[in-house]
């Protein structure tokens, strides 16, 4: 599959994934009905929001301007090539 080109495709992408992130959130609420899951659900997002940061920024321009992020998978190989030097 080759990579998206168009801006309105990738802005549609990224609109869906907030659509799916709202949705699930959403019926996890309210399942629940209950403040401290909505707050752990609020953690785990900007969480794992920042994890991702970390791994594909925050490495290539600070830590090892050498790495080419290309996914969480290349990043738990990296990890392991620098463990094992």
């Amino acid at each position: 599959m080759a990579d998206l080109k168009s801006r309105q495709l990738i802005y549609l992408k990224g609109f869906l994934f907030l659509m799916i992130l709202l949705f699930a959130a959403g019926l996890i609420l309210f399942e629940t009905r209950s403040w401290q899951i909505a707050a752990l659900l609020l953690l785990i997002v900007w969480s794992s929001a920042r994890l991702y940061y970390f791994m594909f920024y925050v490495i290539e321009k600070y830590v090892d301007p050498e790495y080419k992020f290309a996914g969480i998978g290349s990043f738990l190989q990296y990890l392991l090539r620098k463990n094992q030097k």
